[in-house]
């Protein structure tokens, strides 16, 4: 048995990512602020929703980070894989804060809609405008690493998300200014609180999955055994369990069935190249068990 700590094909850039959380918090909670201010200046339920929304984030952001941080924290006798796992969990509660928001904004919304109450759309459209760049440039710092973990994807889509919705919000108070159609603006929280719902139900079955250590959805068992198959020498690989060890690590038990002919040298040969190539498809932790297929037989039907 033997296990393998390899490299990562996909890194993060830990002191750019450190750089954008921070800031994006810093950016996102002065326009929480400002939100909240103006949401009840001008008694419009789509500002403060979307202040609701953005504290969301603004936790999130904070949740990820700390997730983040936890991911170079080193291994101990009681943690052996360290507190990597914290990554997953995370990205599970922001979910569930997520959809907590949305209850709340689709409550507040139906009840607006029946006591509509007058509000300034010039107002409104003004501090979303604000919003649409604050929530573009935080988006723009996590673009070039959303791939490479489940938080930092979180973070770009739900920054992203922000932007679509406060352009919503500005034109949503273009057409109150001129038609003083003041039941728009609960109408767009709750056109708020479905953007925020389709966002969030993907990071939820993700974050669910990988926490019941399922196979993570970017990889495939089939895939992984018919990688195996095509290496010379190996006649099966089966008892195959991968799960995450964290948002950007997975790992790998399995048992791998060798001919008989096979020597130690080529055994060793064989692992090698496996390895190797199972790490090209995001598998960073391995340990394999060898079978010798003439003694399969002996435990088994052949």
């Amino acid at each position: 048995m033997e296990h393998n700590h390899s490299h990562h094909h996909q890194t993060v850039d830990a002191l750019n990512m450190n750089k954008a959380f921070v800031l994006g918090i810093i950016l996102n909670f002065v326009f929480v602020i400002i939100e909240v201010i103006a949401g009840f200046y001008n008694h419009s339920l789509s500002l403060l929703s979307d202040a609701g929304h953005n504290l969301a984030d603004v936790g999130a952001l904070g949740l990820s980070l700390f997730a983040f941080k936890m991911l170079k924290v080193k291994s101990t006798d009681q943690y052996t894989y360290g507190y990597k796992k914290t990554s997953i969990l995370v990205a599970l509660l922001n979910a569930v804060v997520l959809l907590i928001s949305i209850g709340i904004i689709a409550y507040e919304a139906v009840q607006r809609i029946f006591h509509p109450q007058q509000v300034s759309g010039v107002n409104i459209s003004i501090i979303a405008g604000i919003g649409i760049v604050i929530n573009f440039v935080s988006a723009r710092m996590f673009f070039k690493q959303k791939e490479s973990d489940i938080n930092l994807k979180a973070a770009y889509l739900h920054l992203m998300s922000d932007a679509v919705v406060s352009l919503g919000i500005v034109v949503g108070g273009i057409l109150i200014f001129y038609f003083k159609w003041f039941w728009l603006d609960p109408l767009i929280s709750i056109i708020i609180a479905i953007v925020i719902l389709v966002s969030t139900w993907q990071l939820l079955k993700q974050s669910l999955r990988l926490s019941l250590d399922g196979v993570p959805e970017n990889i495939s068992i089939a895939a992984i055994r018919a990688i195996a198959m095509k290496i010379k020498g190996v006649t099966d690989l089966h008892h195959i369990h991968v799960w995450a060890m964290s948002t950007t690590e997975n790992a790998l038990t399995a048992h791998l069935v060798l001919a008989s002919n096979i020597t130690q040298q080529q055994q060793q040969q064989i692992k090698h190249v496996l390895k190797h190539e199972l790490e090209h498809n995001n598998i960073h932790h391995i340990t394999l068990e060898t079978e010798n297929e003439n003694e399969l037989c002996r435990t088994e039907e052949c």
